[in-house]
């Protein structure tokens, strides 16, 4: 995925700059950059980093000097590096983007068959911020060249741009990645995180709707854009990726996961000793169902948060596995001879879950029930790629579907259907697989509950396969 930050400001905007785009490191694992524009000396200045091995302020606080200027956009990203600055018929500009493209390859072609050219390759492949400020400079202004991003691409795109006369935000034009507001006493910024904004001393101003476009300067907001009525947001932002103290159309991450848990408790039969979260976006889902089952929460698991950041995300399986044992430290003296229950935010792999489960075991535990945040995962996301899966087999419910059917693609309705025999017997298996003395998954219905939105506005493909392009 990944997460922007910009911002223009009457003053140097340096530092609201660096903080306000660290602040989005949960979001992204691969790049991050920066780009100020001195209006002064009509100077762009750009820099970019490898964030895979380390952290976006080790990488940039040494360098903040050559940055000058009121105006800025930062960027951490799971995929190329960015930003890009480019000079066209529009003039001057910078670009991020929260993107992922699913006819890449297509658009690609397209454009080189117009004698286009790309030179930002990323391991060989073509960047893709590129590919879409290529499709932008089509257009006979901004909105046009942003609009005719829309209408190619296939998958989702939010932007910043950087331009020599302030800051133009874009939401995907679904709305499956946020774009928030902030404003502060001579200052406009926009993020994809408002948790980006209490520090800085900014104030949400409002919500980006679905294909909105508008420009920020020092001194407002200019809507360039109306945005539209269908919306998509990925439901994906309250489970796992939005931090505690982000919200989404007004609608709290912390919030969301308390309200889920709750809701899961008051219809939970279990017999446990204590509620317990996996570090860190299941705790506020097992806060929430300790109260709604009037049973303790306690902190049998900690996080090593010194050295093992939730960002620190490797490509590699193997090396996955490790951080997720590594990071992850158990309680013995909370978990000797308990009934214990753990809330968690999905299962995708299971390869986290199996090494918990197995840990817990030895260090004493007597029972271990599981309490799953979302519903179970049937299909891989191709709109914003939050599991990270090259294909449906990585997924842990697509490979029981195939053992038990034959075939991965048989009767997925089924399967994503809550209480269906299919459903049941899938759940039975991962149960078994894992050792749990119990599985629960939360619904589709109490999700979209605890977010408090119509299903309408939510995209929930990864569960029940619906899709929108």
């Amino acid at each position: 995925m990944g997460g922007f930050f910009g911002t223009v400001a009457k003053a140097s905007c340096v530092a609201d700059l660096f903080y306000g785009t660290d602040y989005n490191s949960h979001l992204g694992t691969k790049r991050g950059g920066l780009a100020t524009y001195d209006a002064e000396n009509e100077l762009f200045t750009r820099s970019i980093h490898n964030l895979e091995s380390t952290y976006f302020r080790t990488k940039f606080e040494d360098e903040l000097d050559k940055f000058k200027g009121n105006s800025g956009i930062g960027i951490i990203s799971d995929t190329d590096p960015q930003p890009l600055i480019l000079n066209s018929h529009l003039g001057r500009f910078a670009i991020v983007t929260v993107a992922k493209i699913m006819n890449l390859q297509e658009l690609e072609d397209e454009l080189l068959s117009q004698n286009m050219h790309f030179g930002e390759l990323s391991s060989g492949k073509t960047n893709q911020t590129e590919l879409i400020a290529l499709l932008l400079i089509q257009g006979k202004n901004f909105v046009e060249g942003i609009e005719n991003v829309y209408k190619h691409i296939k998958g989702s795109c939010s932007m910043l741009l950087l331009t020599e006369d302030g800051i133009i935000a874009a939401r995907d034009k679904w709305g499956r990645t946020p774009v928030v507001l902030g404003k502060k006493d001579g200052a406009y910024a926009a993020t994809s995180e408002s948790s980006s904004f209490p520090n800085l001393g900014y104030e949400i101003e409002r919500y980006l709707g679905p294909g909105e476009i508008v420009r920020l300067t020092s001194d407002g907001v200019e809507q360039m854009r109306k945005p539209n009525e269908e919306m998509q947001i990925c439901s994906f932002l309250w489970v796992y990726y939005g931090f505690p103290t982000s919200c989404y159309e007004g609608k709290n991450v912390e919030e969301v996961r308390f309200t889920s848990g709750f809701k899961m408790a008051q219809t939970d039969n279990s017999e446990v000793d204590c509620a317990c979260g996996i570090p860190d976006s299941g705790v506020g889902m097992a806060l929430g169902y300790a109260e709604g089952k009037g049973v303790p929460y306690h902190r049998a698991i900690s996080k090593y948060t010194p050295t093992w950041p939730r960002s620190f995300t490797p490509s590699k399986q193997e090396m996955r596995s490790l951080v997720a044992k590594m990071k992850l430290i158990p309680n013995r003296a909370l978990l000797e001879g308990k009934r214990l229950l753990f809330c968690d935010d999905s299962i995708v792999r299971g390869t986290q879950l199996r090494d918990n489960v197995k840990v817990l075991y030895e260090y004493g535990a007597k029972e271990v029930h599981i309490r799953i945040a979302c519903p179970p995962l049937i299909y891989s996301c191709p709109f914003v790629g939050f599991t990270a899966s090259k294909g449906d087999l990585e997924l842990i419910t697509r490979r029981v579907i195939k053992e038990l059917e034959g075939d991965e693609n048989k009767d997925l309705d089924k399967y994503a259907t809550t209480g269906s025999p299919q459903y049941e017997r899938m759940v039975e298996v991962i149960r078994e697989r894992f050792g749990l003395s119990s599985l629960k998954f939360n619904t589709l219905e109490t999700l979209i509950e605890a977010i408090g939105l119509p299903k309408c506005k939510i995209c929930t493909h990864c569960f029940d396969g619906s899709s929108h392009f």
